[in-house]
């Protein structure tokens, strides 16, 4: 008998399984720079982008503006980052400082260190594996998502 096989379990919750241990692997790694992943995330998005209008780096990170403007809130209090005016009146720019790039730098290493501790704990090829299937799995949802809106939702 040809018997296709089928995924057991919950693919949701093997995900999120993954996603909570390599997640503490590089949030105790980070965290020795003295800032979260998210904040190093957000630092190295607004270095890559130069400045960048709030509502596109809430679309580039994935995030709604409410969440963004949450997590400037620190970054620009600690004098990481800096909002200052765009073309308009109504416009704004975000930035980041000569203390930003610093501190983004740090947490780089520390970053570095954890990504070399995955290579290391799952296998380089392994990694390199999971990197393609994630891209490709990614690039099918999203496609389904714009042409049958609605039905990754169920």
């Amino acid at each position: 008998m040809n018997a296709i096989a089928k995924p057991q379990g919950c693919t949701n919750f093997k995900l999120r399984h993954l996603m909570r241990q390599v997640g503490r692997l590089y949030d105790a790694e980070v965290a020795r720079s003295g800032l979260k992943t998210t904040q190093y995330s957000l630092l190295s998005h607004v270095l890559h982008l130069g400045p960048v209008r709030p509502v596109d780096l809430a679309q580039a990170m994935g995030v709604d503006a409410s969440t963004l403007t949450r997590n400037l809130k620190p970054m620009i209090a600690a004098g990481w980052l800096v909002q200052g005016e765009g073309p308009d009146a109504r416009s704004r720019f975000i930035e980041l400082t000569d203390e930003g790039r610093k501190k983004r730098s740090e947490a780089q290493r520390h970053w570095r260190t954890a990504q070399e501790k995955l290579n290391e704990l799952l296998g380089v090829e392994r990694v390199l594996a999971l990197h393609v299937l994630i891209d490709e799995s990614i690039a099918v949802l999203q496609t389904a998502g714009e042409t049958d809106e609605g039905e990754l939702d169920d």
